[in-house]
């Protein structure tokens, strides 16, 4: 007689199978690629409540079962003052999808919304902080994050078009304030259109932001509000249909920077000018 499958194993079964090719693979890639995990890592899987994240801690719960070597996970929480029905959403998915979570508490979003001066920033600011002395707490080395490849795109233009520089999104780096930390991001790779779509498919409903800045967005007239990051997204989304590889050449883009062709960059915070070589070659 054929077993039947629970909720969670068909959702695992639709990462193995049916999003095979546009979640697992690059999710995988970015795993190698950038040497993300290595043996012995304990790793504080950072879940927010939204669809990245909860696929994040599927995909590592999913790669622990069948990595070729060991590393440990813990699946961390942080409540930043969700109402009671957002935190009770992200609970019961947690559970549904058999993820054993560890909640803490802060009150980070009644400090964000006190501040005009950019609250995102703020907020992002805090949640990391928060994030990395739990994490630390309970003896993790990484935390992982569920920035994935159309967050990466996003904030090179960001940069270009309202910061006046070109700045990518890493896939790990170094904690400057906690020694010994490092951030990952294992979905560096994975489009959020197939994040998207493995959602509908199972029929999974997970928390957008849960603050009142997200609130005003989806309040707004034109579905932006104050947000950039929502004006970039509908840009791309544009541009697509005149250029479907757009999001790719982006991308790419970034891993091929021609320093050579560069006016000025900065290093290590040190701004340098391509004076500095051309009146070293002149005065040879």
């Amino acid at each position: 007689m054929k077993r039947e499958l629970t909720r969670c194993q068909l959702i695992e079964r639709s990462i193995n199978k049916k999003y095979r090719k546009d979640i697992w693979n690059p999710f995988i890639e970015a795993v190698k690629k950038y040497e993300l995990i290595s043996p012995s890592d304990r790793i504080a899987v950072c879940i927010s409540g939204g669809k990245d994240s909860m696929l994040l801690a599927k995909l590592m719960q999913q790669l622990q079962k069948h990595s070729e070597f060991p590393f440990e996970l813990e699946f961390l929480v942080m409540d930043p003052g969700y109402n009671p029905e957002n935190r009770k959403k992200i609970e019961d998915n947690a559970r549904l999808l058999e993820i054993p979570i560890t909640v803490f508490e802060t009150d980070i979003f009644t400090v964000a919304d006190k501040t005009k001066d950019n609250p995102c920033y703020l907020c992002a600011r805090m949640r990391r902080g928060h994030l990395y002395n739990k994490a630390k707490e309970l003896g993790c080395n990484k935390i992982a994050l569920g920035h994935h490849f159309s967050d990466v795109i996003e904030t090179t233009l960001i940069g270009m078009f309202y910061g006046s520089q070109l700045q990518g999104m890493l896939p790990k780096l170094h904690s400057r304030n906690f020694e010994g930390m490092e951030l990952i991001r294992p979905l560096y790779c994975v489009h959020e259109d197939a994040i998207i779509s493995w959602k509908n498919y199972n029929n999974l409903e997970f928390l957008q932001c849960a603050c009142k800045m997200t609130e005003r967005i989806y309040g707004s007239s034109d579905g932006i509000g104050e947000s950039k990051r929502q004006e970039i997204k509908m840009l791309i989304k544009e541009l697509k249909k005149t250029n479907p590889n757009i999001e790719n050449s982006i991308f790419n883009s970034i891993h091929a920077v021609c320093l050579d062709t560069m006016v000025g960059y900065k290093s290590d915070g040190v701004e340098h000018s391509f004076l500095e070589k051309h009146n070293l070659i002149q005065s040879d």
